[in-house]
């Protein structure tokens, strides 16, 4: 595909206009002011619109799109313990697969296509993720509360077989991780164990690290006055291949850790504030030089995946807790939602428009009324855009939606057996 005389987001986040992008195979093979002598195949015209790097969402859990709106106006722990377990003890693999192709097609509908994914039913996410032909680095989430050793756990055998065989295929698309659901419930010896299965196999970790007050302040009582990040980071499991997700509660050395390790941290602002957690200090971690990325969390404690929506909450809250405007610049905000989510991924050749990169590539409507008048384009898209300006999501070099059409997902399919899958679910914790 060739884009032609359109708009494009240069590596800086400037917007530069009359743009000439060719695309070959997978990756971006031609970036020029004028039209280039090799065939690139179809024509997109750019007029009234904007090419830029496609997201990367750091922290997902995509099957939870089954629970959206299902608990709210609750506390974290009740609403884990009262709604959310319950109904995903109702869940069967075909259901997993289901709510999986479902949240897939809003990301790929918002324009992200890669994210870091902790749940379970692993094979029947990795099975839709290929279908959908989106990226994913997707983790089964271990959960210890007795004296087993790892590999004695179903979360380890299940990363193991997964590894085995999906690690890297359709052209690394799919990666497969290791997690750590968190601190609180794990063990020393599981942990300390999964960061050692890490280290010999390569995988990457996720992990939840200081979601709330009650998680951080349990962990100092349960570990000898240790923080989270003190307790994980003595057990060998942070370094420059792991994810740690929230991160809102640290405190003293914790973001020094962080940095020196090489940490990439995953904030989710509308989650955090929907359950009443937090607000990361991303502009203090920023300040240290630490990798922060973008994640929505799931659609339960959201309740969208609409990463241009995460994007302004992301610019705009940490304007209002600091009392300083200048924080968070529209330049930082896209980057962590791009190139900061594609590192945390250790996907080093994604996240930003650039000849030998990835064609992982999205195009925004610039005709609508709040989208005009485009005095700082980049500014627009940050503080004015909303999802629905996404009308081409393309990864790997393949158009997963244009205009209007899903080209990998029967999305009337996808509808109706998400609201099959709810009946039943119900029905079934109606009868308990």
């Amino acid at each position: 595909m060739l884009f032609k005389n359109i708009t494009m987001m240069n590596e800086e986040f400037v917007a530069e206009s009359g743009k000439f992008v060719g695309i070959k195979d997978d990756r971006i093979d031609y970036i020029g002011d004028r039209m280039p002598d090799e065939d690139f195949g179809e024509h997109y015209d750019g007029k009234d619109r904007l090419l830029m790097p496609a997201f990367f969402n750091a922290h997902s859990h995509i099957p939870m799109s089954l629970l959206r709106g299902y608990g709210e106006n609750m506390t974290l722990q009740d609403w884990l313990n009262t709604r959310i377990f319950p109904f995903e003890n109702q869940l069967t693999g075909e259901d997993i697969y289901q709510g999986t192709l479902l949240g897939l097609a809003e990301m790929i509908r918002f324009g992200v296509v890669s994210t870091t994914d902790m749940y379970y039913h692993g094979e029947e996410m990795c099975r839709a993720i290929l279908e959908s032909g989106a990226k994913c680095n997707l983790s089964v989430g271990t959960v210890c509360f007795d004296d087993s050793e790892y590999c004695q756990l179903k979360s380890y055998e299940a990363a193991k077989s997964l590894f085995e065989n999906y690690q890297d295929v359709n052209n690394g698309s799919l990666k497969i991780d290791l997690s750590i659901h968190g601190e609180y419930t794990s063990t020393p010896k599981v942990v300390a164990q999964l960061a050692e299965y890490a280290e010999e196999s390569g995988m990457r970790i996720q992990v939840h690290v200081s979601e709330t007050k009650e998680e951080h302040e349990g962990c100092k009582q349960r570990r000898e006055g240790k923080t989270p990040v003190q307790y994980l980071d003595s057990l060998g499991l942070l370094g420059s291949k792991t994810t740690a997700a929230h991160c809102v509660w640290l405190e003293g050395e914790d973001s020094e850790i962080l940095a020196q390790r090489g940490v990439s941290v995953a904030t989710c602002p509308k989650s955090n504030l929907k359950l009443a957690s937090g607000i990361c200090d991303v502009p203090g971690l920023m300040a240290k030089g630490i990798n922060v990325a973008i994640g929505t969390d799931g659609s339960a404690s959201n309740n969208n995946l609409n990463m241009l929506e995460e994007i302004k909450f992301f610019s705009l809250i940490h304007k209002g807790h600091t009392l300083d405007p200048t924080v968070i610049t529209p330049a930082e905000a896209l980057r962590a939602a791009t190139g900061n989510g594609a590192l945390s991924q250790g996907r080093t050749d994604s996240g930003i428009i650039k000849e030998g990169y990835k064609a992982d590539l999205i195009v925004l409507k610039t005709d609508e009324p709040y989208m005009k008048p485009l005095h700082n384009i980049t500014n627009n898209v940050v503080y004015s855009a909303v999802g629905t300006d996404v009308c081409l999501t393309m990864s790997n070099g393949k158009v997963l939606y244009k205009d209007g059409l899903y080209l990998t997902i029967d999305i009337e399919k996808v509808l109706w057996n998400a609201e099959q899958i709810k009946d039943r679910v119900l029905a079934e914790l109606k009868s308990l």
